[in-house]
């Protein structure tokens, strides 16, 4: 067994500039994955609370790198421009950063236009029908996999399917039912559909080949869940009434 690293080595390979550098995506509804962006510039999220006690524990300042998806987030990985980062894990993304302990499980559906005539999956998945996603995600991946005969599209913002949908130039978006039930109160008429297509895992992970960061952010993670840090941080950001749903694979 080697000898357990010191702190300067954890730091040089966990914060290489100085800074964590917690990778973000933006969305104004927030959740445990997704954060917000305030009228002052600052952050607010389940990641952006989390990054911070990490790098307090690190003892170096943080840096939120903000993204319009976890796609681009994914893109970025071997690019050096952000140390760790909370985010929904897939195959596809295994081969690209290591993941530490899943913090959320998810259920994934669909969320259809006003006035729409959809009442499940069965008359969802129809030729002629739009269906859009954020692009490059695995919920994504996960709907296209899902639907035989609707068309998946994929954009690259939350805000740019939210006015999509408002608009009826799509009949249905693809995400997690914590984020559609929060935009079915936004837009009237909408309804988001009862069955679910997958579910989706969200957990710490770091870019590939830093096995130190690694398993800090694992322990960070699994003594947040442990200890209320992880309650804390839903609490705080408006998931007051969601169970945290764990999963240790």
């Amino acid at each position: 067994m080697a000898a357990p690293a010191n702190a300067d080595t954890l730091k040089d390979e966990i914060a290489p500039t100085g800074k964590l550098r917690v990778a973000i995506a933006i969305s104004p509804a927030g959740g445990a994955f997704w954060s917000t962006k305030s009228e002052a510039g600052g952050y607010a999220g389940v990641p952006v609370d989390l990054g911070r006690e990490m790098a307090a524990q690190l003892g170096v300042p943080v840096e939120y790198v903000a993204h319009q998806n976890s796609g681009q987030i994914t893109d970025a990985a071997a690019k050096n421009t952000w140390d760790v980062t909370f985010l929904p894990k897939d195959p596809e993304r295994e081969s690209k950063m290591s993941f530490g302990p899943i913090y959320e499980v998810a259920d994934a559906t669909y969320i259809v236009k006003p006035g729409s005539t959809v009442t499940n999956f069965a008359t969802l998945d129809q030729d002629g029908i739009k269906v859009a996603a954020v692009n490059n995600t695995t919920t994504m991946r996960g709907a296209i996999a899902h639907l035989k005969h609707a068309r998946v599209t994929g954009y690259q913002t939350y805000d740019e399917i939210f006015n999509l949908l408002k608009n009826g130039e799509v009949d249905a978006f693809a995400l997690s039912r914590d984020q559609l039930n929060a935009m079915a109160k936004k837009i009237p008429g909408t309804r988001v559909l009862d069955e679910t297509f997958k579910q989706t895992v969200t957990a710490v992970a770091v870019p590939l080949n830093h096995p130190l960061a690694a398993a800090f952010a694992a322990k960070f993670v699994t003594e947040a869940t442990a200890n209320g840090t992880l309650r804390k941080a839903y609490d705080n950001n408006g998931l007051k009434d969601t169970p945290i749903r764990t999963q240790t694979k």
